[in-house]
């Protein structure tokens, strides 16, 4: 009986791993292909084969970077815009990422005073998305499970050294802990739970309240990016980069 089951969870477990190894060699081949047609100068076929592997959702800063290059070649200014942002997320300090993503942004027609940021929570969201979610969570599980060890070690032990050494050392867990699981939290805000989205519409009118016969605050265009503030049945509050803040359709706008 215990031959018979293990012999099933092998079976089992090979199945697995032979349908991960054809889903990744399935996704090389088609981001191979799409990379042929890019060259070729088919930014068409290119972006089809890399938006259905988008599509089966896989995510890699590679493949949103590349879809948005062939949305820009395309000239597709929000498509571009939308995937260098989602590109950004999860890799934030690419350079290659962030050269595109500005020459996009002169592209665009709106030009907006920007509030600027508070250097600490801009770096937050920078560490944050340095590492994947997952990683940042597994961080913090790993640390946390050490600091009990050190702290048994610091209260049982009769050596002054290594009382202190292991009590320091136990703090110093528990912080990249701590740390660790607020940038699991806002990794997975940033990344899962955008709150930032990129307007489609060639334009549209920011209105005073969530409905088509609100007073018209403003004009969007095309490859504007909007934060998202609030939700009315079918509107969506948003707010510029400068503050400002009006209701648009939900299907003016894509979400990053």
């Amino acid at each position: 009986m215990k031959s018979l089951l293990k012999n099933i969870l092998l079976s089992l477990l090979m199945i697995l791993s032979f349908g991960q190894v054809s889903g990744q060699n399935e996704r090389l081949d088609k981001f191979s292909k799409g990379v042929e047609y890019f060259i070729a100068s088919d930014y068409e076929g290119a972006l089809r084969e890399w938006l259905e592997i988008y599509d089966t959702g896989y995510r890699s800063a590679e493949l949103a970077y590349n879809i948005g290059n062939a949305y820009f070649k395309l000239n597709n200014v929000p498509g571009a815009i939308l995937f260098y942002e989602r590109a950004r997320l999860l890799k934030p300090g690419d350079n290659n990422i962030n050269y595109n993503l500005q020459i996009a942004r002169t592209l665009v027609v709106d030009k907006f005073e920007e509030i600027p940021e508070l250097f600490f929570a801009r770096w937050f969201d920078f560490l944050s998305l340095m590492l994947h979610t997952n990683t940042w969570a597994v961080l913090s599980i790993m640390t946390f499970l050490v600091f009990p060890v050190l702290l048994s070690v610091y209260i049982y032990s009769s050596r002054y050294r290594l009382k202190v050494i292991s009590f320091w050392t136990a703090v110093l867990f528990l912080f990249i802990s701590a740390s660790s699981l607020a940038f699991t939290l806002r990794n997975r805000t940033l990344v899962y739970d955008s709150r930032s989205a990129v307007i489609f519409s060639p334009s549209v009118n920011g209105k005073s309240s969530p409905d088509a016969s609100g007073t018209d605050l403003f004009v969007l265009h095309e490859g504007t990016k909007v934060s998202i503030e609030d939700k009315v049945g079918e509107w969506f509050e948003i707010k510029l980069s400068d503050g400002n803040k009006g209701w648009v359709p939900s299907n003016s706008f894509t979400i990053i």
